[in-house]
């Protein structure tokens, strides 16, 4: 690997970290062309001191986030066609097991084989004990029930794949210079304008922080709280074992070999062999395990979460010590600290499995360093504080490849993409993040809890439960605790998803209340059910303060609004209307209504929970100077109040005519609620007749209190987002980040309506596209499934019978259609109505078929 040992003066684009990161984003942006970039690493390289170096290169494809599957399935292919400097091929495809040891493990390993299908994982099995140790024959087959097995898993050394990437970066032109610890990065009238280093300064019209671990270390100083915690885990290899002597490889003439000694030592003898059967996993005991020859190396995430402190976290030292390798703890190997697993020390559990391991010395051990994020997702995408200032960590081996490729096509072409289209990236996003999440309390403890959980089986729809809540409180909230609400945390809000104090509605609806037994029982109660008949025929109030909300104000805000929509904005003060932002690929990139507050002012309103942050980021991105996009979110406290006898609860308390005549469906007005100034807008998202009402925050409250008090003899009832994602559902209103995102348009999303072709927006000419019938390859299909006892969870694939056609994007119980609603894209030919396919949930098939929407008028 042929370095630079002069410090280039300018670059295009600087990357900062050589990791498998770094390597992967330069990789992919030479390849699309670019010439000058410059890559700068405080280590050797490709032996950076970084978790790629001492990371024993495992890659298990199958996640339940599709966007790590996705990842992870392109980094494997990539790795597959990459040569390594012995000129062998860089990634062994020793494919990958993951046993259990409980029958809820053996449950879990059936939803990797429906996740594997649903992201199109090849050949995705499960295996019987006696089957697993055909291909691992030191697994001790009566310590397990069974197993998960991946053929196309396997391991790369980031070492190997780090030269690799960077060679073939370096013929196109990139620059990889050594041994330059990145001290600062220059910004002025918010935009980077150079990187400097402890050599000197490289002016730039971009920098990308991949320094992972290090990464909140280089964002303090810019005044960027990026949440990315670094966490310890424990890896260790065996001494030489008998039982696989026919194993042994000695790697001391490899070319990387010398180099990697320096920066690892002795270990490097045993890192730099790749394992020759399949890599494993026992997640009941958080342990993981591939050879090394005769060897073998127990990785084990199987203790206390262990949380350095960023800040002080140094480089290599002078005697070769890896920066992110911390001394080897064996009372953590020896002694059960899980908080989890409290009662089988991990060096027990090993044995357990692999009875060769017993007694065996462990020749080589440390801590190594990785890390992690709030959402366990990586940290990407453009910084909104700084033009041309990029991030791209908290990304291992496995899905570097993928974040790699997806970040490069953001930043030259401005949409994420792989090689089979776009991705969708809002889990990801480094501005998904809300200011609490910036403080290193949060961030330590909830990097602690990521870690803690990283091998537990958890569902899709669990949260926090005692770290870091109880931060954001909406205005009602004591109102909420008061009815017994069942509270939730959506980005650090306490959310309702249902109220205790409505538990006297199921012996009500009960008999249209289909009983959930198993996983998707979970998290669950009959009485979001009984919530949501309840709106239907009577009224609810729902607390949707957590919903982001912009204001958009200035000369220029009409045409600044119309840029932003797909929709004609050409609408009156008082007007409200539903339109799409687009983002220059024609995917979706928001669904929101607006509101004319005033000649020169708007309202804009959009999705919440965990993603509505992206959103902010987005139309701020876009705006002129002559332009000011504040974010409201908290400054009003938001409420619906919806049902058939919405209007005559509201009638108590104003003088306003609330008739369809005088406040027609997409108006809005200002008023009081008894006492109580609000703006009204004529829109529910449950579908039925409503008004959503904004006020200043510290009245939110006493309104609430006042419909509440109204609405008693209306039968008015408070209702969660339980109850609200099954209404919705019903009316085919579409969720942002679920069943509406940025991989597909709005004529795949069913939303053409939306689009006014007249107008000038984002992303016209690739909407434009769609609407003439190109890059039209999936569509949108309601679906209920044809049994009205059985209900799913999304994210399970979509059959034509033993081909995956889909996967599901959302599905809820429809408590007034009697039966599970399911939302999905798929090839055009299977989206028309009356169309029969099957859902593979839970290791059974289900007979669904599409219908046409909505299914609620």
């Amino acid at each position: 690997m042929e370095t630079t040992d002069s410090l280039p003066t300018h670059a295009d684009t600087v990357i900062v970290g050589a990791g498998i990161v770094g390597c992967n984003i330069a990789y992919q942006l030479t390849a699309l062309g670019r010439e000058d970039v410059v890559v700068v690493d405080q280590g050797p390289m490709p032996t950076t001191g970084g978790s790629s170096t001492h990371a024993p290169g495992i890659m298990f494809q199958t996640a339940e986030p599709k966007v790590l599957g996705k990842f992870a399935d392109y980094s494997r292919q990539l790795y597959s066609d990459l040569e390594g400097a012995d000129g062998q091929q860089a990634y062994n495809e020793v494919g990958g097991i993951e046993v259990a040891r409980s029958d809820e493990r053996m449950d879990f390993l059936q939803r990797r084989v429906e996740y594997a299908k649903a992201w199109g994982i090849d050949d995705p099995q499960l295996l019987s004990p006696e089957e697993v140790t055909e291909l691992l024959p030191l697994v001790d087959e009566s310590e397990i029930l069974g197993g998960y097995y991946s053929p196309t898993d396997g391991q790369v050394s980031g070492v190997v794949a780090c030269d690799a990437l960077a060679r073939e970066a370096m013929d196109q032109g990139a620059q990889f210079v050594p041994h330059t610890r990145t001290e600062d990065v220059d910004v002025e009238d918010g935009a980077v304008q150079s990187v400097v280093t402890e050599r000197g300064t490289i002016d730039c019209e971009e920098v990308v922080v991949a320094t992972n671990i290090w990464a909140r270390q280089l964002g303090e100083k810019l005044g960027v709280h990026l949440p990315v915690t670094p966490v310890e885990h424990q890896y260790t290899m065996t001494e030489s074992l008998d039982e696989m002597a026919e194993g042994a490889v000695d790697v001391t003439s490899h070319p990387l070999f010398e180099n990697y000694e320096n920066v690892s030592g002795e270990k490097a003898t045993r890192l730099l062999v790749g394992p020759d059967r399949p890599i494993l996993r026992d997640q009941d005991n958080a342990m993981y395990y591939r050879t090394h020859g005769d060897s073998y190396g127990i990785g084990s995430y199987n203790h206390e979460p262990i949380v350095p402190d960023p800040m002080e976290l140094g480089g290599n030292d002078p005697d070769g010590e890896q920066g992110s390798v911390h001394e080897f703890t064996d009372h953590h190997m020896d002694t059960a600290t899980h908080p989890d697993r409290p009662d089988k020390a991990p060096r027990q559990a090993s044995d357990e499995l692999i009875p060769a391991t017993e007694g065996a010395d462990l020749e080589h051990k440390y801590n190594g360093m990785f890390a992690e994020s709030p959402n366990g997702l990586p940290v990407m995408g453009p910084v909104q504080e700084y033009d041309g200032l990029w991030t791209a960590a908290a990304i291992w081996v496995t899905h570097a490849g993928g974040a790699g490729k997806a970040l490069a096509e953001w930043m030259e072409h401005g949409v994420p993409r792989l090689p089979d289209g776009p991705i969708d990236l809002a889990g990801c996003d480094v501005n998904r993040f809300d200011d609490h999440e910036g403080s290193w309390s949060f961030a330590r403890d909830i990097g602690a809890e990521e870690y803690r959980i990283v091998y537990n089986i958890t569902h899709p729809k669990w949260v926090w439960t005692e770290t870091q809540r109880d931060i954001r409180r909406t205005p009602m909230y004591h109102t909420h605790k008061e009815y017994d609400a069942e509270l939730w945390a959506e980005a650090g809000w306490e959310e309702p998803q249902w109220f205790e104090s409505n538990a006297d509605l199921v012996a009500e609806y009960g008999d249209r209340i289909v009983d959930r037994e198993g996983w998707e029982g979970r998290y669950w109660s009959p009485i979001e059910g009984a919530e949501a008949l309840n709106v239907r025929e009577n009224v609810g109030l729902h607390d949707m303060t957590s919903f982001n909300k912009m204001e958009v104000i200035g000369d220029e805000a009409s045409e600044f609004v119309q840029y932003l929509c797909t929709n004609d904005m050409d609408i009156d003060v008082g007007d409200v209307k539903y339109t799409l932002m687009c983002n220059e690929g024609g995917g979706v990139r928001a669904d929101i209504t607006v509101t004319r507050t005033d000649e020169d002012r708007y309202l804009l309103l959009t999705t919440g929970r965990e993603v509505g942050n992206n959103h902010v980021a987005w139309v701020r991105e876009q705006s002129p100077a002559e332009v000011v996009v504040n974010d409201v979110t908290s400054s009003y406290a938001a409420m619906v109040c919806t049902g058939p006898n919405a209007r005559a609860v509201l009638s108590k308390l104003t003088d306003v005519d609330l008739s369809d005549e005088a406040f027609p469906f997409f108006t809005s007005q200002e008023f009081f609620v008894d006492n109580i100034p609000v703006r009204a807008l004529r829109v529910s998202y449950a579908g039925e007749l409503g008004w959503e009402l904004y006020t200043p925050s510290e009245y939110g409250e006493r309104l609430w209190e006042h419909l509440l008090d109204a609405g008693e003899e209306y039968r008015i009832r408070p209702y969660g987002n339980g109850a609200l994602d099954s209404l919705r559902i019903e009316k085919g209103f579409r969720l942002w980040g679920e069943d509406l995102h940025t991989e597909h348009n709005p004529y795949e999303a069913g939303l053409g309506w939306a689009v006014d072709l007249e107008t000038e927006f984002i992303g016209k000419d690739a909407v434009a596209a769609a609407a003439a019938g190109d890059n039209i390859d999936h569509k949108v299909a309601c679906l209920t499934l044809d049994d009205p006892e059985a209900v799913v969870l999304p994210d399970k694939p979509v059959l034509d019978g033993e081909e995956t056609i889909g996967y599901l994007h959302s599905a809820e119980y429809g408590y007034t259609v009697g039966a599970c609603v399911a939302y999905t894209y798929l090839p055009p030919e299977y989206a028309e109505p009356g169309t029969e396919v099957e859902i593979l949930y839970e290791g059974n098939r289900y007979a669904v078929t599409v219908r046409e929407e909505p299914l609620v008028s």
